[in-house]
């Protein structure tokens, strides 16, 4: 297991004071933030809407996470450190604001976690999670003892989201909410691919474009821009860059000019793809993986080409990329269940939430379960997202047989701002999807629904994670 490291208590360095309060604790960048804050000796308190695993880790470690947010959380805190999501009116942002505690943001909270570091930034709609862990795994396997926040937990470095290394590099997932990534000045920056999204925040997909132009410009002049050739965003991205003189390698499958290609792609036992890997057309040797879908072979790519311009030799990256595991909730099979008919079905949870991930993990699906009847079990994920992409929508569930639609996971919006559920199932008289607002019922559906040889795709990026283990609590199956 290789995860967060012990720290001496008392070790405060970069102008962060003792006593930190977060506001917005379980978020995942939060949580991550938390746990390295209580490594290096702080004392952290937090709060939160719900409770969760992520909270449960901070005070494993020590902290301590309040349900709900009220003005006495605040306690003795000397800095508070907040979500994007807390409104102005959050009652511990009005009493930080009263006492004269502090507030900074979350990504600037990171800046100062990440002082003094190289950083190797990655970014771009989907795939950053899967991203920023394998180039994280490659960097710990090659000895270079990185610091790393990723959003989201990783299996292969202890089920952990976050990594306190003492080493020269540190790894972060970059996200573009609110604008976040663009605290960052890169030593490496990597674009898996840019398409609009989160326009509840940026409004145009114009808007959305420009704010990855700006973190495209951040990368320093002695460093090195990483994009897909394959995606028409990330690509048109980094030809913008190049053009303007900064140093940009591309990395494809289908294009053959891209610098680092993976060619005679094929299927392997294992339910991954193998390739072999070129450098400006000269072979450095075969990526072998067992995660599933040209995209993770992307992903893959990408990593090899950010970790290998950060030291790591071809041959260890290569078989980092082999072991892992992928991060959880991405493609994540949480085990078998039996069936009413006597049978044996599968159930896998997965994150994607847009409709280009959505896709992409069901072409996996048909990759590593061939012939096998394909049931989902989809959450929207805010009444936004549903709105501006439900042509997408439309059709990036055509891979599956059976789709059942729980109700949207609102975040941080009211049912006024978009479409819910039931619209987006009324958008899809192909599929016929049946509408659940009851996970119980949902559950009881779907038990009912699964047969022998049966995959049930639990997607989103809400709570409908929770489905999954109902499914197998009920028909008595294994995790």
């Amino acid at each position: 297991m290789i995860g967060l490291k012990p720290r001496p208590r008392g070790q405060n360095g970069n102008g962060i004071p003792k006593r930190v309060h977060l506001v917005g604790a379980g978020g995942i960048h939060m949580s991550a933030i938390g746990q390295i804050l209580l490594q290096r000796g702080h004392e952290v308190t937090g709060s939160d809407i719900t409770l969760s695993e992520h909270t449960a880790r901070i005070e494993r470690l020590g902290g301590t996470v309040y349900q709900g947010h009220a003005a006495s959380n605040l306690g003795r805190a000397e800095l508070v450190v907040t979500t994007a999501a807390a409104k102005s009116d959050n009652p511990e942002l009005l009493e930080a604001a009263q006492r004269g505690v502090p507030v900074v943001s979350r990504a600037d909270m990171v800046q100062r976690l990440i002082a003094g570091r190289e950083v190797i930034a990655v970014a771009g709609t989907h795939g950053k999670t899967t991203t920023s862990s394998l180039v994280a795994l490659m960097a710990v396997r090659a000895d270079l003892d990185p610091l790393v926040l990723l959003g989201g937990d990783a299996r292969d470095l202890g089920d952990a989201n976050a990594r306190d290394g003492a080493g020269r590099f540190a790894i972060v997932e970059a996200d573009e909410y609110a604008r976040a990534f663009l605290q960052y000045d890169p030593y490496i920056a990597l674009v898996t691919n840019v398409e609009p999204d989160h326009l509840d925040y940026y409004v145009t997909a114009e808007a959305y474009h420009e704010a990855f132009t700006a973190f495209a410009r951040r990368v320093r002049a002695d460093g090195t821009l990483i994009v897909c050739a394959d995606h028409p965003g990330s690509a048109a991205l980094g030809a913008a860059r190049a053009a303007e003189g900064a140093r940009v390698e591309r990395y494809g499958i289908e294009d053959e000019s891209a610098d680092w290609r993976a060619t005679r792609v094929r299927g392997n036992d294992h339910g991954g793809l193998d390739a072999v890997v070129r450098l400006h057309g000269a072979e450095l040797g075969r990526l072998s993986l067992s995660v599933p879908g040209r995209h993770n072979l992307l992903n893959a790519l990408g990593a090899l080409a950010a970790s290998m311009r950060a030291g790591v030799d071809f041959y260890r990256a290569a078989q980092a990329a082999t072991d892992f595991q992928g991060a959880r909730r991405r493609f994540e099979v949480l085990g078998d269940v039996p069936t009413r008919d006597g049978g044996i079905a599968t159930v896998v949870d997965d994150y994607a939430h847009h409709p280009t991930e959505v896709r992409a993990t069901l072409l996996a699906a048909r990759q590593r379960f061939p012939g096998r009847r394909l049931v989902g079990c989809f959450q929207p994920h805010t009444y936004t997202r549903t709105e501006y992409l439900l042509d997408e929508f439309k059709t990036c569930f055509d891979g599956l047989d059976v789709l059942t639609l729980l109700r949207t996971y609102e975040a941080r919006e009211t049912a006024d701002r978009g479409l819910d559920a039931t619209a987006l199932a009324a958008a899809l008289p192909h599929l016929a999807p049946t509408t659940f607002d009851s996970f119980e019922v949902a559950t009881e559906a779907l038990a009912e629904t699964l047969r022998n040889g049966d995959v049930l795709f639990t997607i989103g990026a809400g709570d409908v994670t929770e489905v999954g283990p109902m499914v197998i609590e009920r028909l008595g199956g294994v995790q």
